[in-house]
């Protein structure tokens, strides 16, 4: 058998993600649909919100199945699955059928998203068991920077070849760039090292990060482990969509700023939440997952806190996009914290259980917004809300590291 290149599989990764990540690029499609179709916005959207619900739902349900055929066909039965769900929204369209659509787009496309999400990233945990961080934020960054390749694109073709058939043709480069990718994805051997990094353990130069414990699925759902990483992606990812759904009134209301000039900003953090998912989990590699989520959430917590009450836009948008940038993080550095503390043995279910968090936040966090929004007449206002959930999400994330160092000391006592 010929030795797979571990570099090679981080990019078939990302031809998967950057794919499946198209999804983020849905508001480019709402005005030609509203428009063409003579729906309303509520119409358009619920195929989206189907489609995030569908990914939570089937990362959940799946996470067995990809660890127990690979993921080399999850990730064709994911090609397969989002290509069908995005040429059948043509057919959707041409047929003026919204049931159709939610069915093709937000169903079955909605599925070969959670499966595409976890297939890969799974596996490339295994593959860098030296930069665990750093692999998984490569292959999410792609998910993030989706929208920024494929939202022009999507505007181009609907001005050339119409809705309908912008469908057809992306459905048809989606299945190509996936199915490709999906041939190169495999397992490595149990205990896989690279040789590099073998040789340095054996001249003492490195040292091999020992994984808290080893746990299946039915074993991580009973530990407050579990529940703490799935409150804290809860949390973060809450908040993060609640602050892209407003990002562009707020700017409009806090600092004054023009629509346009606000939709430019909005463009950037799209870039931040990309490049994020590579900065932090690359630096969770070093300075551990634990520490990473704390000051994830002790510095958001004051970002959300102080950003109502900043009129420069300068000082604004920083803060804005630092926010962006933690919130990519949190997703890239998930895959990486689960591996630390319950082993790569079922890493793929217990991923796809804790993505229901991204499910559920993303009904949740807009939500949040129109309540608050409606009780005080302010978005500004919506910010303190989360400040304090950051607050929570905190006492979690050092809840976990004293839950950590305590096993660590139980296994060291136990083997003096």
């Amino acid at each position: 058998m010929v030795e797979k290149n571990r570099w090679l599989m981080a990019l078939s990764a990302v031809g998967v993600h950057i794919c499946i990540g198209s999804v983020y690029a849905w508001s480019v499609y709402v005005n030609p649909i509203q428009t063409q179709m003579n729906w309303t916005l509520t119409d358009v959207t619920i195929a989206f919100s189907i489609a995030i619900f569908f990914l939570g739902l089937s990362a959940a349900l799946m996470g067995k199945f990809v660890e127990k055929n690979g993921p080399r066909v999850s990730a064709i039965i994911s090609a397969s699955l989002f290509a069908l769900g995005t040429a059948g929204s043509g057919l959707a369209i041409l047929m003026e059928s919204k049931a159709l659509l939610y069915f093709f787009y937000g169903v079955l496309g909605g599925c070969g998203l959670g499966i595409g999400y976890i297939a890969p990233v799974s596996t490339l945990v295994k593959w860098f068991p030296d930069k665990r961080g750093m692999a998984t934020g490569l292959a999410i960054m792609g998910f993030g920077f989706a929208s920024a390749i494929w939202g022009p694109t999507i505007e181009i073709l609907i001005e050339k070849v119409g809705i309908a058939s912008t469908f057809f043709i992306l459905g048809a480069i989606y299945f190509v760039v996936m199915f490709s990718s999906a041939l190169y994805l495999e397992k490595p051997e149990e205990d896989f090292l690279p040789k590099r990094f073998k040789k340095k353990l054996k001249e003492g130069k490195k040292k091999l990060k020992k994984d808290l414990q080893i746990l299946g699925l039915s074993e991580a759902i009973k530990t407050p482990r579990f529940y703490g990483l799935w409150l804290m992606l809860f949390i973060n990812v809450t908040c993060g969509i609640a602050i892209i759904g407003v990002a562009s009134p707020l700017l409009q209301e806090v600092v004054g700023i023009s629509a346009i000039a606000a939709a430019a900003a909005v463009g950037l953090m799209g870039i931040f939440n990309g490049a994020g998912r590579i900065f932090w989990a690359s630096l969770s590699d070093y300075l551990t997952r634990p520490v990473v989520y704390i000051i994830f959430f002790l510095t958001q917590a004051i970002a959300f806190y102080v950003l109502p009450s900043i009129t420069e836009i300068v000082i604004f948008q920083v803060v804005l996009y630092f926010i962006m940038t933690c919130y990519g993080g949190g997703f890239a550095s998930i895959p990486a914290y689960i591996g630390d503390i319950f082993g790569t043995k079922e890493l793929g279910a217990i991923h796809g259980y804790i993505l229901t968090a991204w499910a559920a936040a993303g009904l949740v966090g807009p939500l949040i917004i129109s309540i608050v929004k409606d009780m005080t007449g302010s978005y500004s206002q919506t910010l303190y809300v989360f400040a304090a959930f950051f607050i929570v999400a905190l006492i979690v994330s050092i809840a976990m590291l004293i839950n950590i160092k305590a096993i660590q000391k139980k296994q060291k006592d136990s083997i003096i």
